[in-house]
């Protein structure tokens, strides 16, 4: 399901829209969609008065494979300026090839700049237990993928919160409320540039 999130100003003109095309961390996973990551950003740019309108088109659970799917109709009813991609999570844990993943992402990339919009690419990591040689491979999809296509990179969307207990839900997988600034910060810095 598409949530729709209006700025302030009531500016929803196509070449002020961000399209969030993402898993369960962009969906606000176990917590208030209010107190989610996407939320935060679209309230930061509200108080910014940058006419800016997100439109998460995140679902839990999602792949690349069915992110994929989901893009072409997402674009054409959203038009967006910039799309934010955070996938690639799920396929990890469900053990796709990183050369699938890789593939995805690049239809993903270069689908979403058909339609005239820029791409900023935010990267995810496997938890420890998967091992430091396949989250390495894993996190080095993200790199080429940027440097190929030469677009933005949030290198890991939890940076300073998942390596703390603290701020992460049970499953160990999910940040908790009070974290989910830290995310979005983490993912704004690397937006900003796009913005102006």
């Amino acid at each position: 399901m598409i949530t729709s999130l209006v700025c302030a100003s009531g500016v929803a003109a196509q070449d002020k829209t961000i399209l969030i095309l993402g898993d369960s961390l962009s969906s606000a996973y176990g917590i208030s969609k209010d107190a989610g990551w996407v939320t935060l950003l679209q309230k930061k740019l509200q108080q910014q008065k940058r006419p800016w309108n997100i439109v998460n088109a995140s679902v839990s659970g999602d792949t690349t494979r069915t992110g994929l799917n989901r893009l072409q109709p997402a674009l054409k009813q959203h038009k967006p300026a910039i799309v934010i991609v955070e996938l690639g999570g799920n396929d990890g844990l469900r053990g796709f090839s990183f050369n699938e993943i890789e593939q995805s992402l690049a239809k993903i990339i270069r689908m979403s700049r058909e339609h005239g919009a820029r791409v900023l690419l935010v990267g995810v990591r496997l938890p420890p237990n998967y091992g430091p040689y396949y989250n390495q491979q894993f996190a080095a999809l993200y790199q080429r993928l940027s440097k190929q296509y030469n677009i933005p990179l949030v290198p890991q969307l939890l940076a300073n919160v998942a390596e703390h207990r603290e701020l992460m839900q049970q499953d160990g997988m999910h940040p908790v409320a009070s974290a989910q600034p830290r995310v979005m910060h983490n993912v704004y810095k690397i937006l900003e540039p796009l913005l102006n």
